[in-house]
């Protein structure tokens, strides 16, 4: 894919779009009464990248994770996790225990994203979000490209996820400190990237699977907070 193809979005414009793609997936989503371990989601998205995803929120005294939920991070019962012996249940933080392997996690960004979807009126009525945790802390862009480990479990459960009754609606992905480290790695990250969601695509056979990117940015809010912006490819 061409970079000309993708959009440059701020990071508050990214929903809308996201949401557009919810007005087509409405039509097929079909709620029914389920309880306990037959619950399943009808939205499906796959978090992938590095620490950032993996969520680092409260896990910052170095070897274990403070305990504070957030309200943005609080559980749901219309938020499942794929946990990692492939089965649904509810999503707690950190979502990515037992999938960040080797890492000590805490708060990240999937909770607050499924709360701010579910909150939205373009949501299909009774939707249930399923997250995919599959983000490995530290990992550069190249330990994601096809045929790796990170890759491949990455699609197995992307998969599993999507065998049911959810639609995989979207790929995010919160990646890249680890390639600015080496001048050649930075320069030869669009094209990885690139070559990373065209695989995506095709291993999970939807050609029009929507990657939102997270961009890291140098700008800060009033409170001193990083704001990063959105790529979409």
């Amino acid at each position: 894919m061409e970079p000309a193809a993708a959009t440059m979005l701020s990071g508050r414009r990214a929903l809308p779009i996201l949401l557009a793609v919810f007005a087509l997936l409405a039509a097929a989503v079909t709620v029914s009464a389920r309880g306990g371990a037959e619950r399943a989601p009808t939205l499906v998205f796959i978090l992938a990248g590095q620490s950032n995803m993996g969520g680092r929120g409260g896990a910052t005294s170095g070897n274990r994770w403070d305990g504070v939920v957030p309200p943005e991070c609080a559980p749901s019962p219309r938020t499942l996790r794929l946990s990692p012996s492939l089965r649904w249940e509810e999503a707690r933080e950190p979502l990515h225990a037992g999938v960040d392997a080797g890492n000590v996690v805490g708060v990240g960004p999937g909770m607050p994203f499924a709360h701010a979807l579910l909150r939205s009126p373009a949501c299909p009525r009774g939707a249930v979000v399923g997250l995919v945790p599959c983000a490995q802390g530290g990992t550069p862009i190249a330990n994601w490209s096809r045929g790796t480990e990170m890759y491949e479990r990455m699609v197995a459960r992307a998969r599993v996820a999507g065998a049911g009754t959810g639609r995989v609606a979207a790929l995010l992905w919160f990646q890249g400190e680890a390639d600015t480290m080496r001048r050649e790695d930075a320069l030869a990250y669009a094209g990885r990237m690139e070559a990373f969601v065209r695989d995506v695509r095709r291993d999970l056979a939807l050609p029009n699977l929507l990657v939102i990117q997270v961009l890291g940015s140098r700008r800060r809010s009033g409170r001193g907070i990083s704001r990063g912006s959105g790529w979409t490819w």
